[in-house]
């Protein structure tokens, strides 16, 4: 495969095609800088969930449960109240069944492009996007900022890093999610129930009938246990947002961070490495009866800014006016 990166058309709409060490990747500017497809080719695994018929259709029509979206404003939020230290926005609430503000906008945006090119054997993409008064959502959020993509994809996989600037005179809450679905199965003509995942847990973030932290931390059951150990069947039986503070794992005797989803037929292996920043993994899988399942790395828990806990156990935080954070993920096969 020779390395490549530019952009195309799919189904109608600009997205940028990617090409490097085996790997294909599609970025769909057009909806949040959302890692629409990932492939390894050469062993023939489909990483994250991908509509071959009408890909960038079913992506806009729910871009939560595609690819690999990254969410801002994330998670939810108790009635849609965001509490900060210099102010308090009370955004729409828009998951009527719980009564709360949930997964943010950024992810539904249409991105600028701002590099495409080929670096020796890498392939290397930039978008961005900047909020400020144009967006609709302003009036709930008036706070300025930019949000900077970079992917390059090369032999070792998908290297994705996040940048928010706060380009505002205001406290800036900071909290990233991604919602990555990813493929089950995931290899060529295997099945769902033969996936198995691995985090390396180390308590369980209690939650209530309305999907919000109740504050306590459980040490782990037999059944947490089954994703430290790398047993818990991820699809094929219903998963309904297991929240989880983690700590370092290992990958093949080397220290790794993230989740690993092995399916246990073939012992070919999906590694989704995250940094630091991230402290909690929330599992989820719509039933488990569709052909995805979602492990979301997130900086803070569900709500944190609403918690009367201390920041250092809910991984709130906020970024000054024109201070910067960038986050970091890895995903390949092994």
């Amino acid at each position: 495969m020779k390395t490549s990166c530019k952009e195309v058309q799919l189904n109608g709409a600009p997205v940028i095609e990617m090409k490097a060490g085996g790997y294909l990747a599609i970025i769909a500017p057009t909806v949040g800088s959302n890692i629409a497809r990932l492939r390894d080719c050469t062993n023939k695994i489909e990483i994250l969930r991908y509509h071959k018929e009408a890909p960038i259709k079913k992506l806009t029509a729910s871009p939560e449960v595609y690819g690999l979206p990254t969410l801002y404003i994330p998670n939810r939020l108790n009635h849609g109240r965001l509490r900060v230290s210099d102010a308090t926005y009370q955004l729409p609430v828009n998951e009527g069944r719980f009564q709360n503000y949930i997964h943010g906008f950024l992810h539904k945006r249409n991105h600028t492009v701002i590099e495409t090119k080929t670096d020796g054997d890498r392939a290397v993409a930039k978008t961005q996007y900047i909020y400020d008064e144009k967006d609709l959502f302003f009036e709930y959020f008036p706070v300025k900022f930019q949000a900077d993509y970079e992917f390059i994809l090369d032999e070792e996989g998908m290297h994705y890093s996040f940048t928010l600037t706060n380009l505002s005179d205001k406290q800036m809450p900071y909290g990233v999610c991604n919602h990555a679905a990813f493929k089950a199965p995931f290899v060529k003509k295997g099945k769902g129930k033969d996936i198995r995942i691995q985090i390396p847990a180390v308590k369980r973030c209690m939650i209530n009938e309305r999907r919000l932290p109740t504050g306590e931390m459980r040490e782990l059951s037999t059944y947490d246990k089954k994703y430290v150990d790398g047993t818990q069947l991820v699809n094929r039986v219903p998963i309904d947002n297991d929240m989880y503070l983690i700590q370092d794992g290992e990958l093949d005797g080397k220290p790794f961070y993230g989740a690993i989803m092995t399916d246990k037929i073939t012992g070919k292996r999906v590694c989704y490495e995250v940094d630091k920043t991230f402290k909690f993994f929330i599992v989820w899988n719509d039933r488990g009866t569709k052909d995805y399942y979602c492990p979301e790395p997130m900086t803070w828990m569900i709500d944190a800014p609403n918690l009367d806990l201390p920041t250092e156990e809910t991984g709130y935080m906020e970024l000054a006016p024109n201070e910067s954070k960038t986050v970091t993920e890895h995903i390949f096969t092994a």
